[in-house]
């Protein structure tokens, strides 16, 4: 018995110590964006594709103020209510003074700079998917927005979602740096289905989720529950979005439905986003959505 018993503590603990070694923060380190020249024009582009005003950025803010990514910004979920941090240029309550690389490891890791695991609200399982030289373009470009002073504020998070060390096994399941869907070899959709599935990170909202709170790729744009309980995100794929390419493109740019309705609750902002893109952008995002396959 004491054998048995000695064998099973030995295996419980290559166990926790396997566990640990997949469920670490990964990061990004400097030599792998060392020879990477940023384009800052290019790390705009990326700014407005990802949506970063549309969290970061004080509710009701407009126009340049937009740029001032103080935070603050609250989202209800069954887990709780997620609170955008300041990404703002101030050093003490912003990311001022983060290295290149520590933006780059948040962004597409999801690992802070002093090694915690950030909550999946922040949707770098989508980031996870974009290029390397996008996101280190992206902070050269976040560099150069203004600092704003404002404290972050802390998430109210129900147990066990409050458990940081969990999120390190939710990665493993829900981080995958394959696109979601197999789709026709053509350059407009597979430039769409890069800027919706990295960059602009559709099926966060507009894909239903696993048991595991994962994305179900089976059921790729196929709506979804709104994580605030109220009401339901639509299907966008083929099976219910019956508009034409150029009526996607232009809702994308304007904010208009083909039926003159205009686009509502956080929409609103992801549209203000988007419209900052060129137009064969938006209608590559509008070719992809018409070549995803119908989801019921």
């Amino acid at each position: 018995m004491r054998r048995i018993l000695a064998v099973l503590a030995a295996l419980i603990l290559i166990g926790a110590a396997g566990l640990f070694a997949l469920t670490r923060p990964a990061t990004v380190p400097e030599a792998a964006i060392a020879a990477i020249t940023p384009d800052l024009a290019r790390g705009e582009a990326v700014f407005h594709a990802a949506g970063c005003a549309s969290c970061h950025a004080a509710d009701g803010a407009e126009g340049e103020a937009r740029l001032i990514l103080s935070g603050g910004h609250s989202f209800a979920t069954p887990a709780g209510t997620f609170v955008a941090p300041n990404i703002s240029q101030d050093p003490e309550h912003g990311i001022g003074a983060w290295s290149k690389a520590d933006i780059v490891t948040a962004v597409m890791k999801g690992t802070s700079p002093d090694g915690r695991h950030y909550f999946p609200a922040f949707p770098y399982a989508a980031y996870a998917k974009a290029e390397l030289s996008d996101i280190v373009s992206l902070a050269a470009y976040l560099k150069t927005l203004p600092a704003d002073p404002t404290p972050s504020q802390p998430h109210d998070l129900a147990f066990p979602y409050s458990i940081r060390m969990g999120v390190g096994a939710w990665k493993l399941l829900g981080v995958s740096e394959g696109f979601a869907v197999d789709l026709p070899d053509d350059p407009q959709i597979r430039r769409g289905q890069y800027l919706a599935e990295a960059l602009a990170h559709c099926g966060e909202c507009h894909t239903p989720r696993t048991a595991t709170q994962a994305l179900d790729t089976a059921r790729w744009f196929a709506g979804a529950p709104n994580p605030s309980g109220k009401g339901s995100i639509p299907n966008i794929s083929p099976a219910k979005l019956s508009w034409s390419a150029a009526d996607i493109a232009a809702y994308l740019k304007s904010g208009f439905t083909p039926e003159f309705d205009a686009a509502g609750g956080s929409m609103r902002d992801v549209i203000t986003s988007l419209a900052n893109l060129p137009d064969e952008d938006l209608a590559a995002i509008a070719a992809y959505l018409k070549a995803v396959p119908p989801a019921e």
